[in-house]
């Protein structure tokens, strides 16, 4: 058997370390066993999904030197590798299921739905979609014809015990009685994860799926769906989940996720790659610092705790810092800086802000420096403004920061248009609204438009900067943040 394990991320955001993170796994289990590794993207969520966040999930993988033997820009003879590509298909096997009375159609509006989480709560149940849900097969067919909105959900049993072998921890047992009917197939006809998931690993003869422990409920459902079709279930292994140092699941509201931000902080890929690969697993020698091939050479998924691995950015810099120092001579560190620093694409996007204040060259580097620095070297004094109290200006920092985090496309006009928003749902001018956010991005209120400026940033460090700017102000307490949480939300329905 030819071992072939997949990451299969969904381009609906910046990519995330905790992608690459299984990636990496995933790609030195197949490579330790001569095996391939698959690139697949799972893009069934059409609303979220977006070319330009796929771009961002290949670019950044393949910076930290993860390469895939087949995948959507590679191809391979298990194509199509993205998930919108296969629609069809899908629907196909889900109605296969209901045929052979695996699945039913299910005509449940949303309020019954409530009802029915409502009644198994009251009754002690798991508060799940589960129970009368079926209708008479007439009354079906009829719908049917009526073309009325429907979904596909699979048949689960009520009673008894699911038994799960995983690679790391051995026999996992879930009660069926928590497994709720999942939803197979849309109303708008694309699959939900549980189907697609299922139906490509076995198309592409997936012989092993790593990936976080955040799917064992959801191992029932697919055990299920291999069963009801009759194939070979790959082997399951869950990996321990990344954790903020307070070993809280690493988020970004608590850390920098993106892949994107450690490349512009300047973070080598060796480095980073190397940091991931002691998430939870180790050399055999117990070295921390080791190249990727050496990790390959090495591996042993029987190595990997189960203990959630903490994901430190200060250790990284650390590790980082012997990359540097130990790996790079003096024409190396050169080289590097230069395709960092002076980065010609980068370069090109700030020529038009800078071209026409510059007087002298030397005037370049103090005016562009916050583009290339990370995180700014800032003091509660620096927000002083006449207008506004430090509350206000940390509401600012706050609200500005929620909205941003939830911006799926980034340019300077969506970005305009919602600091606009919430500058008017707050009832300040743009110019006291903005102050901070320009010393947040820039260190100075001084500088060019900070919408060009967050705009070329990118997202990633942004946010970053914005979380930055608020730390340095203390921030706010739990029971603050409620309360902001409150105004927030109440700002948003207005």
């Amino acid at each position: 058997m030819t071992v072939r394990t997949r990451i299969a991320p969904s381009p609906t955001g910046d990519p995330h370390v905790g992608t690459a993170y299984v990636a990496l796994f995933n790609l030195c289990f197949a490579r330790q066993h001569g095996g391939q590794f698959i690139l697949r993207i799972e893009d069934t969520d059409q609303a979220r999904s977006t070319a330009e966040s796929e771009r961002d999930i290949l670019n950044a993988l393949r910076w930290l030197g993860l390469e895939w033997d087949e995948g959507p820009d590679v191809g391979g003879p298990h194509g199509p590798y993205r998930q919108s590509e296969r629609s069809q298909d899908y629907r196909a096997y889900a109605e296969q299921l209901v045929e052979k009375g695996h699945a039913f159609y299910c005509f449940r509006t949303p309020e019954e739905l409530d009802r029915i989480r409502e009644e198994r709560k009251a009754a002690g149940q798991n508060p799940g979609i589960k129970g009368d849900l079926e209708l008479p097969a007439g009354e079906v067919r009829a719908r049917l014809e009526a073309s009325e909105p429907h979904v596909i959900r699979m048949k689960v049993p009520d009673e008894g015990v699911c038994v799960i072998d995983d690679m790391l921890r051995g026999k996992v047992e879930i009660d069926w009685g928590q497994v709720d009917c999942q939803i197979l197939l849309k109303s708008d006809g694309m699959p939900t994860y549980h189907l697609a998931n299922v139906v490509d690993d076995h198309l592409m003869g997936i012989t092993h799926v790593l990936r976080g422990e955040e799917w064992i409920n959801s191992a029932p459902k697919h055990k299920l769906l291999y069963e009801y079709f009759g194939w070979d279930m790959p082997v399951l292994c869950h990996l321990p989940l990344l954790r903020n140092p307070d070993k809280s699941k690493l988020s970004k509201r608590k850390n920098p996720t993106s892949i994107n931000f450690y490349e512009r902080m300047g973070f080598l890929p060796e480095a980073v790659i190397n940091y991931l690969g002691r998430m939870g697993w180790s050399m055999p020698d117990g070295r921390e610092k080791f190249t990727l091939q050496e990790m390959i050479d090495h591996f042993d998924i029987n190595r990997v705790s189960l203990g959630g691995p903490v994901f430190d950015v200060e250790k990284l810099r650390w590790l980082n810092g012997l990359w540097l120092r130990e790996d790079l001579d003096e024409n190396a560190f050169i080289e590097r800086m230069q395709s960092w620093w002076f980065n010609r694409e980068a370069l090109e996007a700030l020529v038009p802000h800078i071209r026409g204040r510059a007087e002298v060259l030397s005037d370049v580097a103090p005016m562009a420096a916050f583009m290339f620095s990370g995180m700014l070297n800032l003091k509660p004094e620096d927000f002083a403004h006449n207008k506004l109290e430090e509350g206000d200006v940390k509401r600012v920092l706050q609200f500005a920061l929620w909205r941003l985090e939830a911006q799926r496309h980034w340019s300077k006009d969506n970005i305009f248009a919602d600091v606009k928003g919430l500058a008017k749902a707050m009832g300040l001018k743009m110019g006291d609204f903005m102050f901070p956010i320009f010393v947040a991005i820039a260190g100075t209120p001084n500088s060019w438009s900070v919408m060009d400026s967050m705009a070329l940033l990118g997202p990633d460090m942004t946010r970053s900067r914005l979380r930055h700017a608020l730390q340095v102000l203390g921030g706010f307490s739990k029971k603050e943040t409620k309360r902001v949480e409150k105004e927030y939300a109440a700002l948003l329905a207005e």
